[in-house]
This record gives C-alpha cells, structure tokens and sequence, in this order.
C-alpha cells in the first residue's frame, strides 16, 4: 500500500512516521527538509506526481489546503484531508476523486463521536464541543503555545462561528459566548469557534463548538497589536513545555445524556494534539486502505461505519489516550 503524505508539519510528520510504522510505503512531500523515516520529496505538493499513490493524505496549511485538495481530486485520488481549509471540501466543483475530510480531533473525532449519539438516540436535543490545545501551566504572558500552524489558528479567532439555535443555523462572531469551564478540574475559558462545519447538517435543536484557552488569553488576543507574523512567533511551540489537549463531547437527546472526555498530554517526544489529532488521521487512512469505505463522493467524518468509528476510537485507548464515557438519563 503506497501512501503519499503532503505536508511534514507537527501533525503531519506524526501520520507520516505512524504510517510508515505500520508497514506502508509513505512518501512525503514538502517545501521544507523534514526528517522522517519515509521517502522525503522535496518541492510543491500540489505539482508532484502522485499517480502511483494508493492513498493521499492532504495535511499542508489551511490556507492553501482547498487549492491543493481541488487539484487532487481532479487527478481522481482517494484522499483523506487533514487541511482544515476555509472552503469545506464539500465546496469542491465535480471530479473523479474520493474524499474523507475533517479527520482530526475536533472537527473529526468529536463529529464521529457526535453521530454515534445520533444513531443510538436518534434526536439531538442540544450538542456541545468544547475543545482545545493548552500549555500544562499558565504563565504571564499567552498562556498558549500553538500546537498546528498559528495562522491556522488566528484563522479560529477571526472566522465567524456557525451554530445552531432552535434548529436552525446561524453565524455568530468568533469568541462568542466566553464563559468559564472545568476542564478536568482546571479552571479555563471557552468561546465559540467555526469548528462544526459538516456537523451543521445533522438536525439538531441546539448545538455549538467551543475552544478551551486559559483565562485572559482570548482577552489578549482581542487588543493585540502584534501582527500575525508576530503572533505566530509568540506562540512558537516550546518542545521542552508540558501540554495537554481536552475535549468534551456532550450530547442530549431523546432524554439521553451522552459525553465523552478525550485528554492526552503527549507521549515520547510526540504532542498531545500531534497524538489526538494524527491518530485519528492515521486510523482513517488504515481502516480505508483494509476495506473500500467509499467509492466515489465527498465525505465527512460522521459518514464513517459504527465499527470503523470505533476502532479509530480503540487506536486511541491502546496508545494511550484517555477516553471517558459516560451514559445517563436527562
């Protein structure tokens, strides 16, 4: 099985080294040298030859993932996106390609997380993401490190946020509805975020995502005067710094109360959002290259098999990430 990687960042580096562990043939391609135990290809993504590939993993920067991602899928590949770009994929004009799309934390694990609650309780009364990437300690200054490409992140400060209320979806300002949370007994702040995306088409009375930030931090971030150059070397990735990723999926429905609580604080050199989110990636791409999941469309997480949800799920538990569920009645 032959799989070539696009992008060799944080993430990226971590899917390309778990899938060349698995006894695949990985290719990675970069505009950047990367270290890496795969086939390392240097140059544009976008332009390389992709034809042999069995699989193609979209992970570059969500500023110019749906560029690249168009440019696979009118070349006809089988492609799992990791990109995370402005312009969903389900945007893309008609091609012969396949896509899965969204495949990280959160969106990704927590949509899949949300459909299994809809399969099983089939109405969604109210759901609620909440989820986020953070320094083990706060400090004086961010209290933040950014885990994948900064500018993505000021991309999450600025996008207006699509929810829904009373059944309906609607667009609210980014950082709406800031309130405290406990997120596993620290106390942080939670604000609205675009991270729904696909979620938005399952019917449901209520439901938003929120990102988890220490207290002040979003305060900050709103009177800035620091461009986003200079904010992405403000929040450069310390290695040596303790971090975590949390996420709480809760969804209520036909009485039902359903919530799953994801945490990692990173493994063996790898970070937690490297760990939550390229394991999802990475289990997507060996659970489509064991069996034809699809054969032609553009798909969002929440279209993946029960069994497969629960084995990208399982692929979590065994390396280590913690995954609480919790079942009762409203």
């Amino acid at each position: 099985m032959r799989i070539h990687c696009l992008g060799g960042g944080l993430v990226g580096s971590f899917v390309t080294r778990k899938l060349h562990e698995a006894g695949m043939e990985v290719h990675l391609y970069d505009i950047v040298e990367r270290e890496t135990p795969a086939t390392f290809h240097l140059g544009d993504a976008s332009a390389a030859d992709h034809s042999a590939a069995d699989f193609v993993v979209n992970m570059v920067p969500g500023s110019i993932g749906h560029r690249v991602l168009n440019v696979l899928h009118q070349q006809g590949h089988r492609i799992v996106d990791l990109s995370f770009s402005e312009t969903t994929p389900d945007q893309l004009p008609n091609g012969p390609g396949v896509v899965l799309w969204d495949v990280g934390i959160a969106p990704g694990l927590s949509n899949m997380l949300v459909a299994l609650a809809h399969r099983e309780l089939g109405v969604l009364d109210n759901v609620t993401i909440k989820v986020g990437g953070n320094p083990a300690e706060p400090d004086a200054e961010w209290s933040y490190m950014a885990p994948f490409s900064p500018h993505d992140v000021i991309a999450e400060y600025t996008r207006p946020a699509r929810i829904v209320r009373d059944g309906k979806s609607t667009i609210v300002p980014a950082m709406a509805e800031l309130h405290t949370i406990n997120a596993n007994g620290r106390t942080m702040e939670a604000f609205l975020t675009d991270g729904l995306r696909s979620l938005i088409d399952l019917p449901a009375s209520s439901m938003g995502e929120y990102t988890v930030r220490w207290p002040g931090h979003i305060q900050r971030y709103q009177t800035t005067e620091l461009s986003p150059d200079e904010l992405v070397d403000a929040w450069r990735l310390d290695p040596e710094r303790p971090e975590f990723t949390w996420m709480e999926v809760r969804v209520e429905g036909n009485g039902q109360v359903r919530t799953w609580t994801v945490e990692d604080e990173g493994n063996d050199g790898d970070s937690s959002m490297a760990r939550t989110t390229g394991l999802v990636t990475f289990a997507c791409v060996v659970a489509w290259s064991q069996q034809e999941l699809f054969s032609e469309g553009i798909h969002p997480p929440e279209d993946l098999p029960t069994e497969v949800i629960k084995n990208v799920i399982q692929t979590l538990e065994v390396e280590g990430v913690r995954i609480e569920t919790s079942s009762k009645s409203n």
